[in-house]
């Protein structure tokens, strides 16, 4: 089959709140792959890509892009929140492990996140049921038919874009450098991580306003109870218990989190944007991936717990592969320590020092 693709021009983007960087203007944009088929067999006539690069590619004397930086994002995100001050911050400036004006960085929105194609555009229930590996093939293509990367220095992601990082280990095992997975283990998504998904699915469902995805409002109490269950599973009791020490501060703190999460959130997106994880499993493919890989995890991570011991047996899979489990600290903070470089920065310094064939 053709394929036939179309873009637009890039545009600055505007980020209020951020402080003034001194790393390369971000610039967002967008791709259009017409007919592009999911695994489901579904077809959508038209899947735009949204997505923002940082820098410039550098090309070797043959031809091969040498400097590209893939970075995904997790459940409910979008590449712009990787612009934040403690992420960007800490990565991105000139001299830092990331040095935009050195690497060329690459923050896409999946299929169903941020401003790519998702139920919300109109499709409501009848978007094609996607899944982790079409997201993971539809930034592939965005890559190499539309940016013309044919080679990445590294490949990372936090929670579900790290989940994506090990598909791409071994989906392209010859593609990468380099693979950093934050907050993720390479194995089905079961036990109380699919349990939690399940149940906000089904409280989305159950809501007599959700309208079978038909709604002209937000099924209300649905979507909360939904929020209720994304809350409490990246919940960080440490800092948590530190931040709302009365119960005052503890229901101020929850009534804040609800309202930013409402606010953002559609019901249709988050049900597929739960689900897209139920059949995902690198396990019996961990053996393909050749790139070296440090996996890193948080002691206090809700959503991969440690006493699981379930990177300790995968890990053993991959050929170059290394386990980094982070101690609890006052700098810890759950799940969400994912996008915290401050915490896990100089083992991404070690990364790429241990796979410095030659640097940008």
């Amino acid at each position: 089959m053709k394929v036939f693709i179309f873009f637009w021009s890039a545009v600055l983007i505007s980020l209020p709140g951020y402080t003034q960087t001194k790393y390369p203007p971000p610039i967002e944009s967008d791709y259009v792959i017409k007919n592009f088929k999911f695994e489901s067999d579904e077809t959508l006539p038209e899947l735009n890509l949204h997505y923002t690069v940082i820098g410039q590619p550098v090309k070797d004397k043959n031809g091969r892009i040498e400097n590209a930086v893939l970075i995904m994002h997790g459940t409910t995100g979008s590449g712009k929140q990787f612009l934040s001050d403690q992420f960007a911050g800490h990565l991105f400036n000139p001299g830092q492990i990331l040095d935009a004006t050195r690497y060329y960085i690459i923050l896409p929105d999946a299929i169903g996140h941020g401003k790519s194609s998702k139920p919300s555009n109109g499709w409501h229930m009848k978007f094609p049921k996607y899944t982790y590996n079409d997201m993971v093939v539809a930034d592939y293509r965005l890559l190499t038919e539309h940016l013309g990367v044919n080679h990445l220095r590294l490949v990372m992601g936090t929670s579900m874009g790290g989940m994506h990082t090990w598909i791409w280990g071994y989906t392209y095992p010859d593609f990468m450098d380099a693979l950093m997975p934050l907050a993720s283990l390479p194995v089905e998504i079961a036990g109380r991580n699919r349990m939690l998904r399940k149940m906000a699915i089904n409280l989305i469902e159950m809501d007599p306003e959700w309208k079978g995805g038909e709604y002209s409002a937000e099924p209300k109490v649905g979507l909360t109870g939904a929020i209720s269950s994304l809350i409490f599973m990246v919940s960080s009791p440490l800092q948590w218990q530190k931040k709302a020490p009365t119960r005052m501060k503890a229901d101020s703190m929850l009534a804040a989190m609800e309202s930013r999460y409402s606010g953002s959130l559609d019901a249709n997106d988050m049900i597929y944007q739960l689900d897209a994880s139920r059949d995902y499993n690198p396990s019996p493919d961990l053996y393909k991936i050749k790139a070296p890989l440090f996996a890193v995890n948080s002691a206090d991570d809700q959503v991969n717990p440690p006493e699981l011991k379930i990177m300790e047996k995968e890990i053993r899979k991959v050929k170059q592969g290394r386990y980094i489990l982070l101690p609890i600290t006052d700098k810890t903070s759950g799940h969400g320590t994912h996008s915290n470089p401050e915490i896990w920065g100089s083992y991404l310094k070690k990364l790429l020092e241990l796979t410095n064939k030659k640097q940008p």
